[in-house]
């Protein structure tokens, strides 16, 4: 099992190095494992040359004040978190340097790399495998020529890739177009394009996500899906008079009321599999092939996304899902840093 940490993020568009390391059996931890079906969590799935979790944690709100809260003062139970999902099997973590705002840019990964460093077992390095990770923001070229300074950091990573340094790259918030591009460019050079970063839900399922999934489903690219319960309105927890704070308050004021058949329709399957409507938003994003990265940062978030494995929805409560998303009028607004 491999602790890969994706370094790509929701809020710029960005290419994800993925290099090679060491094998390791897991250790012991003080915190206890939950208790899911044998098929997981074990089971993983194929990033590429990289074997991972079917699901990820987003670390966003580990540093990010303005739109989830953050307090030093968590740092604790985010530990705990930590602790939690590797132990039930969790190998992909999602962070980023924009990750936290003001002073605090850059919280996320410096709380990855304590929890790294603290978690049980780290003193013996053999037993735990960790994927670093180089990150560029930048994005290619809507011309067909790249500018000279794109190029570099292309052809800096392509040497990279040659002499053993990095196993794969993943790209972030790459539209239709730029995605196709970037593979050509890569294959050509003997690259391997493993993951593409989008947001991607029930929330989210416009004709650029929909091209995005369909080219990386016919290229064998992975497709990571970021905000899969779209910010929290796919958790069933907020209606129009019950509204989160801030910024993410407006947003929901906007979109909440025309997402009824949607919230109807995740509320009766998870009613009749005795799951949670989060659980339900989550599994619809695995059953569709992709990795979502829903964020945590408290236990039971935790605790709950990881209800998400370890079961599949039937075809027909697909298409229930499907089909409700399109009846809903209202749809998540799509990240503005994504390309065309």
């Amino acid at each position: 099992m491999a602790m890969f940490l994706s370094n790509s993020t929701p809020a710029a568009c960005s290419i994800t190095c993925l290099s090679s390391s060491n094998q390791f059996s897991l250790p012991s931890s003080p915190f206890k494992s939950l208790k899911f079906p044998l098929l997981w969590p074990w089971q993983k799935v194929k990033m590429g040359p990289l074997t991972v979790s079917p699901m990820g944690f987003g670390t966003w709100a580990w540093g990010n004040q303005l739109l989830w809260g953050y307090q030093q003062s968590m740092d604790s139970e985010l530990q705990q978190v930590f602790n939690l999902a590797v132990e039930n099997g969790i190998n992909l973590f999602d962070t980023a340097d924009s990750y936290g705002t003001g002073r605090l840019n850059g919280q996320s990964e410096r709380l990855l790399g304590k929890f790294i460093k603290e978690f049980p077992g780290w003193a013996s390095r053999d037993r735990m495998q960790i994927e670093q990770i180089g990150i560029g923001q930048l994005h290619w070229s809507t011309a067909n020529y790249a500018p000279p300074q794109e190029l570099a950091l292309w052809n800096g990573l392509v040497a990279m890739y040659e002499k053993g340094l990095v196993k794969a790259v993943g790209v972030s918030n790459y539209g239709p177009k730029q995605l196709i591009k970037i593979y050509d460019y890569l294959k050509a050079r003997g690259v391997p394009l493993c993951s593409a970063q989008v947001q991607f839900s029930l929330l989210s399922m416009g004709e650029d996500q929909m091209e995005i999934k369909n080219i990386c489903d016919s290229l064998g690219i992975r497709l990571i899906a970021y905000s899969p319960l779209g910010l929290g309105m796919l958790t069933g927890k907020y209606s129009p008079s019950t509204l989160p704070s801030g910024p993410r308050g407006l947003l929901f004021k906007q979109i909440l009321p025309g997402l009824e058949p949607l919230l109807v329709s995740l509320r009766q399957i998870a009613e009749k599999r005795g799951k949670t409507i989060p659980q339900v938003a989550i599994n619809w994003c695995i059953c569709k092939g992709t990795i979502p990265i829903p964020g945590v940062k408290t236990v039971k978030q935790a605790e709950e996304n990881l209800g998400a494995l370890g079961w599949r929805l039937s075809s027909n409560e697909l298409l229930q899902l499907d089909s409700a998303a399109q009846e809903s009028p209202r749809r998540m607004i799509q990240n503005v840093f994504q390309t065309k």
